[in-house]
């Protein structure tokens, strides 16, 4: 049997305007939407949708959600109105569940994760342990009734406390574990309180159950946020913290204003802005991008300005612009944030810069064009190379050609140019062979292009591996290899670390910094000793794969540079080919045969 999660998923994300729409004439009027009762068949808007999920008529009294509206109007079945919501969302249903055949499966871990919240709210307020974390949110300008709202609270120093509170409740260590509150050693089978000195955030699910915590660290420490571990009801690339409260306010609204942190969120909330929501601290997925379609196509970006925010910004831009979603980024001033904001200007000032947001499209090539990315022909390609992925992910067709045109404009490339590097983009990640001749070489070409990365990705994690357990090799691969060359984040830190401490630092002083992630990592690289005895043999082959990966890499864009180029820009390319040609031949790589060296 499906699970009664699906039919809860489906119904949660279902459009009922939307569905109800196709067989009903409906209006807006105030929050809701009237129509004439397609039962009763009445000539007046006496029906009456409600966005949160619910119709009624007011004259005949038929009322329900969006199943028992299927049912009564098109004489379906419950399995066959959930199968029929289902494939109208995109959402594949196999066998179906009532939820009103028995108590739904998750009704343990929505319980222990409600006595968890009570828990950490008693601990924030009523206990001397959460001086810190009060003086924290006082010092953030929240009061305790505000924070009351949010049900924010304290997790203390001793992860037992919680353990011990809960088993008093009667739930045990099955049901913490299983609800993520408690983690196990793996060196020593030992139970632990996930979560201890951290400032506690309940997340909630569309129908209002507490489904896991963020924890933000009070102090020194890492990670800076920690989310609840997944279970049966906490998946984080699924949930949007503050959709429960916001779900409503965004149909009103017809917008969605996204943030990256909890507390961007409560001070626009606060401050009067109630359709906010935010990502639970990782970057905005597919499956949030989706949901957020199931309510408004109308999204503004309030990121933080600085690079990391930006970077988050196009990502989470891309992600809706596949989903059919207009997004535009609201710039606050150097240095702000959607909360430092809000606090000194309010939401009179914040609307002001909503007025003055601009499509992301527009606001990446502004910020290529401030940063002279088109002044010369490298950086041009490069820019382009930016540019042209949020091309390929736009799903608007009509946004898409505009995207094209705006792109041909600054970068002073044709648009037939452009066209034939998206159509050769989308060769390459086509699924079989296709019949053209040169889309079917320039998959190819891609996919070899593809495997010398991913042997590059190796060679990184091979060489890291015997540096972190042959200390030798530390000084000797700096000398040959620099940060820049690592095009994985984690093993760069790791790298960077590593260097910069030097060959005596442990692996303790190594991790300091890293967040939950890099340390996992870190860890399997020290727990693979491996082929050791052939350590110099795998340093030198890893080091020359990684440089021939990074001529190789400049020799792709010399090729791609080449049709942009002036004819004394050509010129210098191809002496430039030659010279990168040789470099390859010297370490004893190479190059594909599709790469040519004569004038194209």
């Amino acid at each position: 049997m499906i699970p009664d999660e699906v039919v809860d998923r489906i119904r949660d994300e279902a459009d009922i305007v939307e569905i109800i729409g196709e067989f009903v004439k409906l209006k807006r009027v105030g929050t809701s939407f009237r129509g004439p009762c397609p039962f009763h068949h009445g000539k007046h808007d006496n029906f009456s949708v409600l966005p949160r999920g619910t119709f009624m008529c007011f004259v005949c009294g038929e009322k329900g959600n969006v199943f028992s509206f299927l049912q009564k109007h098109l004489g379906l079945d419950f399995v066959e109105a959930v199968r029929w919501v289902g494939a109208k969302i995109g959402v594949e249903v196999r066998e179906v569940s009532r939820a009103q055949e028995g108590p739904d499966p998750r009704e343990p871990l929505w319980e222990v994760n409600a006595a968890a919240a009570e828990f950490f709210r008693g601990q924030l307020w009523e206990h001397a342990g959460g001086d810190a974390a009060r003086a924290y949110i006082a010092g953030r300008d929240v009061s305790r009734e505000d924070a009351e709202r949010f049900t924010l609270g304290f997790a203390p120093r001793d992860g037992n406390l919680l353990r011990e509170h809960l088993h008093k409740l009667g739930f045990d260590d099955d049901r913490q574990l299983a609800a993520g509150l408690l983690v196990r050693r793996e060196e020593n089978n030992e139970l632990r309180g996930r979560f201890r000195l951290r400032l506690m955030f309940p997340i909630f699910d569309l129908r209002d159950h507490v489904v896991g915590f963020g924890g933000r660290v009070l102090g020194e420490g890492e990670p800076k946020y920690l989310n609840s571990a997944e279970s049966d009801v906490f998946a984080k690339r699924r949930l949007l913290y503050g959709l429960n409260w916001a779900k409503q306010s965004i149909r009103k609204a017809d917008r969605l204003l996204l943030v990256e942190g909890y507390f961007d969120l409560i001070r626009l909330v606060l401050a009067g802005i109630d359709e906010v929501v935010a990502p639970l601290g990782t970057a905005l997925t597919e499956a949030q991008a989706s949901l957020i379609r199931k309510y408004t196509k109308n999204v503004f970006l309030l990121y933080d300005s600085d690079a990391a925010g930006q970077k988050a910004t196009f990502r989470a831009g891309d992600e809706l612009l596949r989903n059919g979603v207009s997004v535009r980024v609201v710039s606050l001033p150097d240095g702000e944030d959607p909360d430092s904001f809000v606090a000194s200007q309010g939401a009179e000032g914040l609307e002001r810069e909503i007025a003055q947001s601009i499509d992301i499209f527009d606001r990446k090539i502004q910020i290529l064009q401030r940063g002279g990315w088109f002044a010369d022909l490298r950086r041009k390609r490069q820019a382009l190379d930016k540019l042209l992925p949020t091309i390929r992910a736009t799903s608007d067709r009509i946004m898409r050609d505009l995207y094209v045109a705006r792109t041909s404009e600054v970068a002073g490339v044709s648009r037939e140019l452009l066209e034939r590097e998206l159509g050769a983009a989308a060769a390459a990640s086509a699924v079989g062979a296709p019949a053209v001749a040169a889309p079917a070489r320039r998959a190819r070409s891609a996919d070899r292009r593809t495997n010398r990365r991913a042997v590059g990705v190796r060679a990184e994690r091979e060489l890291l591996r015997v540096m972190l357990h042959d200390r030798r090799y530390v000084e000797l691969v700096a000398e040959r290899l620099g940060a820049e060359s690592f095009t994985d984040e984690t093993y760069r830190m790791i790298f960077t670390e590593l260097v910069s401490l030097g060959p005596e630092a442990t692996i303790g002083e190594i991790a300091g910094g890293f967040d939950e992630e890099a340390i996992e990592t870190l860890e399997e690289l020290v727990a693979e000793p491996g082929g050791l005895d052939r350590a110099n043999e795998i340093v030198e082959g890893s080091v020359s794969a990684i440089a021939s990966r990074d001529l190789d890499a400049r020799l792709t864009d010399i090729d791609r540079e080449m049709p942009l180029a002036a004819p004394d820009e050509k010129d210098d390319l191809i002496r430039e080919k030659e010279k990168l040609l040789k470099q390859m031949q010297a370490l004893g790589r190479g190059r594909f045969k599709s790469f040519r060296t004569s004038r194209p």
